[in-house]
């Protein structure tokens, strides 16, 4: 058997020896679109993450008997291509959950606890020059006794649901299929739980009844002081209007998505004057250690399946 890995670089240092135990792999840190074609010609594995496999590339590849998509989203391959070309093609589904959450949580505190300007005060000197022993120049608050509404409550929006009641947090929740229903937590439409919630989480794909779901006119319903995450996708906030709203409005925001990735060069967002009521991460909450470790264990196991 032979396997092409397209895009191994997204894997990091995760151990990909495995992959050996079903004959040639050939292993790509980064695969361009015009080398697709030369690496899966003979391959009856591919692996790829991020890398587009269209049906002109499967015709060529003759091979062909599976895609492992190193993901659980499967729009970067034609699907009806490949069934009508009896290619099998697996995602793997549920091995990040507990990364997102974590890093849900993480994303929120750096803006409720304004780490970056408390970490830059005492580096920069300012703390050892204070008349007094702390610094309450940026107040924050406590997410106890707060509204958290989450948008999406799939697997992922359930555990950070739970873990904010730990908190203490008031929990509600907007379905974005119109067929998820949680007698644990509050349903409420989109309107009622951008205007009422102090902490807003999306945890959603991207698909039509997302796209573009959070625009100027909906962000403008939120409170002050809100804080919106979004660890769906990019394309459910416009990032346009984040940029407007963000020097006009008491809001902060965590994204670790955005509409294109990687972040193209000059993007608005980091123009912006209130850069502390942002937070960028580059596409990083589902990759922890473990995640990427579950992934490769859950590709092997697709790959065992298969054959």
């Amino acid at each position: 058997m032979k396997i092409a890995i397209l895009d191994a670089l997204t894997f990091g240092d995760t151990d990909l020896s495995a992959f050996n135990q079903f004959g040639d792999v050939e292993v790509y840190q980064t695969t361009s679109s015009e080398q697709t074609a030369s690496r899966i010609t003979d391959a009856d594995v591919i692996v790829t993450n991020k890398v587009l496999i269209t049906d002109e590339l499967m015709s060529e590849a003759k091979n062909l008997k599976l895609i492992c998509i190193a993901a659980t989203g499967m729009n970067n391959v034609d699907l009806d291509a490949a069934a009508k070309r009896g290619i099998e093609v697996k995602n793997v589904a549920g091995y990040s959950t507990d990364s997102v959450i974590q890093h849900t949580f993480s994303m929120l505190f750096y803006l409720i606890g304004h780490s970056r300007y408390y970490d830059e005060f005492v580096k920069d000197g300012s703390y050892s020059k204070s008349q007094i022993f702390t610094d309450i120049s940026k107040p924050f608050f406590e997410i106890k006794n707060k509204k958290w509404g989450i948008i999406g409550l799939g697997t992922i929006g359930k555990g950070v649901a739970n873990i904010a009641k730990i908190f203490g947090a008031n929990i509600s929740y907007y379905s974005t299929s119109g067929q998820n229903s949680d007698n644990t937590f509050e349903q409420v439409d989109l309107q009622t739980l951008l205007k009422e919630s102090d902490i807003i989480s999306i945890h959603a794909p991207l698909n039509e009844k997302t796209d573009n779901l959070l625009d100027y006119e909906q962000l403008l319903m939120c409170k002050d002081r809100a804080i919106v995450l979004n660890l769906g996708r990019g394309g459910i906030v416009n990032e346009d209007a984040v940029v407007k709203i963000i020097d006009e409005k008491n809001i902060s925001f965590g994204l670790d998505v955005l509409s294109k990735e990687p972040m193209v060069q000059n993007h608005p967002l980091l123009s912006i004057k209130n850069k502390d009521k942002l937070y960028i991460t580059p596409h990083i909450a589902w990759a922890s250690d473990e995640a990427r470790d579950t992934l490769i264990a859950s590709i092997i196991e697709n790959i065992k399946s298969s054959f």
